[in-house]
């Protein structure tokens, strides 16, 4: 028993331990440097080392060997590089272990030769590198375990779901295949490893046993090698073991009924493999007994069936000393709240603090909170590669590459900061918005470079772009031509795309490689590809075309953690890295059920009874460990409890820890004595936000009367009732909006080319229809459309609609020919009003108006998108063919004699089914014509008073559907608070 030991969980572990030892070593330095500690992690070994530093006082110290046993991520132990004593690892020549991301490629291609030799479903490289990491994750949990893998046979009956007899037959790969593949490269995964390495350094000191001191640290011993590291470090000479936390007042009750998810479930376990009780290990050292808060915990997490809780009102009051909890109305407000709290300690010299949480989304985001201050805080678990700069433009260069240079991925790409192609960055950048109003708004150019250099080609004023364009064309036109093969050396592929990358990067007076791989950021991603690199040929040749999806996958999961520059007294921690360390002010957030605890989730290989049958450790072991994080952090001084009471709109569950804490407080009477007060952070939250509102009116513009349109369309009629401001913008201001970027041809588009193909046709045949009108009305249209079939999305979406309105159309005009005169297409026409400010035109291009032989007329819009209805035409709201019936009842059509117009039409040219329809606006064409005429002048007289405004929308229910102007008219800022103030 003297060699095991605990340190209980209200003290710092770390700077507890490193005291202790000085203290035990004090006057020995060479004592302490000889001396080995074996801790949990990496993090771990510096976090100690740092206790070191402070507890000497920046005084110069030897320290001892600070090893890690092996961390979550995977990284293998290796005590004794370079040794070549009997026993030792180098000694007994265990193989290396296999690189990450070579065995994701060679997996990747077993599974993908699996499924080809199968037949079915191929899944492509992306998906097969993903199952790859499930499995490799499998593969080291049966290496950890000290499993076999040849049990699997054994596992599944006959009887049993057929979707686990398809899992067992694949899973044949790592029993049947993956030995082979590991011999063939003279490797062993890396589980296997850490059993052989620790195995081997068991045996050395059994044969030799150590003279200097050698201590397992913070472990507790889940993972069988470990465990027999510390059963063997315990029997060692000067040998000890410190455990985290561990609670030696466990009754006899609570220790027949724990459980996998108590969080002392792990060194019960550990403690019963070594023949000891909870009760029978010492706490090391003079850091006393554990205190009011441990008691509190223990009781809170006593098992089911242990009986009911022992703690008076008067111990829980002491515990909960210190300790506060927030609920939050949502994430959002959580990262506010916490990262003021960590604000308001660095108000306090010297005070140190740090926040706890599973949930990466809440400290990316506490991360930003805290950079309006700009402290920039270090956290344990970094950034994800994949949203650093350096990530993002190589994701964006590779999807642009796949994309074959479309408009949206290729100006992504074009306007990363780091994107220069060798010149200074600010003229590059304009260069790109040249390129962006000359050729890429608008309808998607033809594929590739050379669509877009097509599509500049033809417009007029961009001389200067195109040696731009082609310079850009010569840095990317290898990485596209190796993405568009079918079957390329993924090694090429990596090549071509640093190639592109580095030259995209380059600037006029810097190197792209000095600027891609700068930073951490940069060397991370450099590194990850250099990785790549070097296992390539596993996975040999694949289809360029699926090079993006291939290259986002592999990347998903690298993390890039910052070497420097970071905040020193503020941290963010995950649960492992906080065992066992201590900040002054410990923030715990995110906890809600899913995020702390995590969701163990399903196993996607194995059900849980064949876990157990195989076995493999409960899945809800995985709540055990995270609960005995949580009490370790829970134990400090100074506590924050936080977390939100609705994600994304829906309510969330508090985490079980807190519900078991609220059960103990709720027996006390003392159910709110945690959140009292937190009304007072969550108001500061929301001040520092919200700032005091700032109500604005509506615009309402009151130009000069010189400066107001003296010349309107009668559509341009239709806006200035239905939106005045929109005038205002494009007559007075001249301001009108840029073509949207990748668009599927507009309404705007769709109609000039139909309107051009039916006037073309109209224009070709006034007089009898041949029999082939509808193959001739189809020539028409090709040459209507001309150059845009070229595009992708008119090709596929709206040439197979022209060929239905054409057949409708032929049809239709044949049952017309009969009663009509003649025929006139996009006739021009406008009368002057007279009007207060002096003669206004109204103008009109009539789509076709017809004369009959009793010399009526029959006006006709055509309309390929919605039609307005009768009603809107009756009250006035949509003026266009009235007026134009104006025009025409006063002779202002170029070529057409003054007549009353018989009829009034519009033909909705839609394509769909059926392809059209013909609306009559109205049955009283001399009453809605006079009315219209009226409401005209009525209208410009208005605006013709120097008091009248231009107001944005001043009627909702008129208002059009859509408008290029709503964002200068910023109608959500006053909509709906100004609606009944509005004049």
């Amino acid at each position: 028993i003297g060699k095991i030991f605990t340190l209980p969980a209200d003290v710092s572990f770390v700077d507890t331990l490193a005291a202790g030892l000085l203290e035990r070593l004090e006057g020995a330095p060479m004592e302490l440097a000889a001396a080995t500690v074996l801790l949990p992690t990496r993090r771990a070994c510096r976090a100690l080392a740092e206790a070191f530093l402070r507890q000497g006082g920046g005084a110069a110290l030897l320290l001892p060997t600070l090893s890690p046993i092996g961390d979550l991520d995977g990284e293998e132990l290796d005590f004794t590089a370079g040794s070549e004593e009997p026993g030792s690892p180098d000694a007994l020549e265990i193989p290396p272990a296999i690189p990450e991301m070579r065995r994701q490629m060679l997996l990747t291609r077993l599974i993908l030769a699996r499924a080809e030799a199968e037949g079915g479903g191929q899944p492509s490289p992306a998906q097969a590198a993903r199952l790859a990491a499930e499995l490799a994750r499998l593969i080291d949990q049966v290496r950890t375990e000290r499993l076999s893998f040849d049990a699997l046979a054994d596992l599944v009956p006959e009887e049993l779901a057929g979707h686990w007899q398809v899992t067992l037959k694949f899973l044949t790969l790592v029993t049947e295949n993956w030995p082979a593949v590991l011999d063939g490269q003279g490797c062993i995964d890396p589980a296997e490893r850490r059993n052989r390495v620790i195995a081997a350094r068991i045996a050395s000191w059994r044969e030799s046993p150590p003279t200097d001191a050698v201590i397992v640290a913070g472990s507790t011993g889940t993972v069988p090698a470990t465990a027999d590291l510390i059963a063997a470090v315990a029997e060692l000479p000067d040998g000890m073991v410190l455990l985290p936390g561990l609670d030696t007042a466990l009754d006899t009750e609570s220790l027949e009924n724990i459980g996998d998810t108590h969080p002392q479930s792990g060194m019960v376990r550990l403690l019963a493999r070594l023949e000891f009780t909870p009760g029978e290990i010492p706490v090391w050292g003079a850091t006393g007994t554990p205190g009011a808060r441990s008691a509190l915990l223990r009781d809170a997490m006593r098992p089911a069936g242990a009986g009911p809780a022992s703690a008076q009102e008067a111990e829980i009051t002491t515990a909960i000393a210190g300790v506060r909890r927030i609920d939050c109305p949502g994430p959002r407000e959580e990262a506010g709240i916490i990262a003021l709290l960590l604000r308001e300690a660095l108000e306090q010299d010297e005070k140190t603090a740090a926040l706890i949480t599973a949930d990466r989304g809440l400290a990316r985001r506490v991360a930003a909170e805290l950079r309006r201050w700009d402290i920039e805080i270090d956290d344990s678990a970094g950034r994800p590669l994949a949203e650093t700069p350096p990530g993002v433009f190589l994701r964006l260069i590779a999807a642009m590459a796949v994309e074959d240079a479309a408009p949206v991925p290729l100006l992504a790409t074009l306007k990363h900061p780091l994107a220069a192609g060798g010149m200074a960055t600010a003229e590059f950048r304009a260069r790109v918005r040249l390129l962006e109003r000359a050729a890429l708004r608008g309808p998607r150019p033809a594929g590739g470079l050379q669509g877009i250099a097509a599509a500049l080609a033809a417009t007029e004023g961009n001389a200067e772009l195109e040696p731009w364009l082609t310079g850009f064309s010569e840095i990317a036109a290898p990485f596209l031509a190796a993405v568009g093969r079918r079957a390329v050396p993924m090694r090429d592929l990596i090549a071509a795309h640093v190639e592109c990358a580095e030259a995209l990067a380059k600037t006029d007076c810097e190197a792209g490689s000095a600027r891609l791989w700068a930073g951490d950021a940069g060397e991370a991603a450099y590194a990850f590809l250099g990785e790549m690199s070097d296992a390539a040929a596993a996975l040999g040749v694949i289809d360029g075309r699926l090079w993006f999806a291939l290259f986002e996958a592999l990347m998903a999961g690298r993390v890039v953690r910052p070497s420097h520059g970071r905040h020193p007294r503020l941290n963010i921690w995950g649960p492992l890295e906080s065992r066992l360390q201590r900040a002054d002010l410990m923030v715990l957030g995110g906890l809600n059920e899913g995020s702390w605890p995590p969701d163990p989730g399903t196993d996607p290989w194995m059900s849980r009874p064949m876990r157990a049958q195989f076995g493999l450790p409960p899945i809800d072991r995985r709540i055990g460990l995270a609960a005995h994080d949580f009490t370790q952090a829970v134990a400090a001084g100074e506590v924050v409890l936080t977390r939100a009471r609705r994600v994304e709109g829906t309510p969330t569950v508090p985490s079980r820890w807190l519900l078991r804490l609220d059960n103990v407080l709720e027996r006390a009477d003392l159910k709110d004595a945690l959140t009292a007060g937190q009304e007072t952070v969550t108001r500061w939250q929301a001040l520092l936000d919200n700032a005091e509102p700032i109500y604005i009116k509506a615009p309402a513009p009151i130009p000069p009367v010189e400066a107001r349109p003296r010349r309107l369309s009668v559509t341009q009629i239709e806006t200035l009732m239905r939106d005045p401001y929109a005038v205002y913008a494009r007559h007075v201001l001249g301001l009108g909006a840029l073509d949207p970027i990748d668009a599927d041809p507009g309404a705007a588009d769709r109609g000039t080319i139909i309107h051009d193909a039916l006037d073309d046709f109209l224009r070709e045949f006034p007089d009898d229809l041949p029999t082939d009108a509808g193959d001739r009305l189809l020539e028409i249209g090709e040459r209507s459309f001309g150059s845009a079939l070229a595009r992708p999305g008119v090709r596929a979406f709206w040439w197979p609609r022209f060929e239905r309105i054409a057949a409708w159309f032929v049809e239709t005009e044949r049952a017309r020919r009969a009663g009509i005169a003649s025929t006139a297409t996009e006739v021009s026409g406008e009368i002057d009003i007279a009007a207060p400010g002096g003669p206004f035109t109204l103008a009109a291009k009539a789509d076709r108006i017809d004369l009959h032989h009793d010399g009526g007329l029959s006006i006709i819009d055509y309309k390929t998108g919605a039609a307005p209805s009768k009603k809107q035409v009756t009250t006035g709201h949509a003026p266009q063919l009235p007026l134009e019936a104006v025009i025409a009842a006063e002779g202002g059509f170029e070529g057409i004699a003054p007549a009353m117009a018989a009829a009034l039409a519009f033909w909705q040219l839609s394509g769909g089914d059926p392809p059209a329809r013909e609306t009559v606006a109205d049955s009283d064409i001399e009453r809605v014509t006079t009315a219209a005429r009226a409401g005209l002048e009525a209208l410009i007289a208005s605006y013709d008073d120097p008091d009248t405004p231009y107001l944005a929308q001043p009627d909702p229910d008129r208002a059009p559907r859509f408008s290029d102007y709503e964002h200068l008219e910023r109608i959500k800022e006053w909509f709906a608070r100004n609606r009944e103030e509005r004049p």
